[in-house]
């Protein structure tokens, strides 16, 4: 088959996956995450301040805080499919933008 759409060893093979295998985030990544997680802290504290009373704000405010919080939690979410049932949180898609688990389930 010629043209665009040819088999070649380039368009056949490569490296997948870009992200890094290794389960460390470097200190720019952990400081950019901290930061979330404060931001997220600080909001949830001002609507309580406010007076606000709701389901998810009450969930809310039973989760830990950012400083309460293990490093393992910070920087790992809670996987069935991965040994030791632990993933890098760079592994878990847009997890910038979405919110991450603040705890793991009961026995991991």
């Amino acid at each position: 088959m010629f043209g665009a759409f040819r088999a070649s060893s380039i368009s056949q093979g490569g490296l997948l996956w870009k992200a890094r295998m290794k389960m460390d985030l470097s200190p720019t990544q952990k400081a950019n995450i901290r930061k979330r997680l404060k931001a997220a802290d600080d909001v949830v504290k001002k609507i309580h301040d406010s007076g606000v009373q709701c389901n998810a704000l009450t969930k809310a405010m039973a989760e830990p805080t950012e400083a309460q919080m293990p490093a393992k939690d910070k920087y790992t979410v809670f996987s069935r499919t991965f040994k030791g049932y632990r993933k890098s949180v760079h592994k878990v898609p847009h997890f910038s933008k979405v919110p991450i688990p603040r705890t793991a389930p009961a026995g991991f």
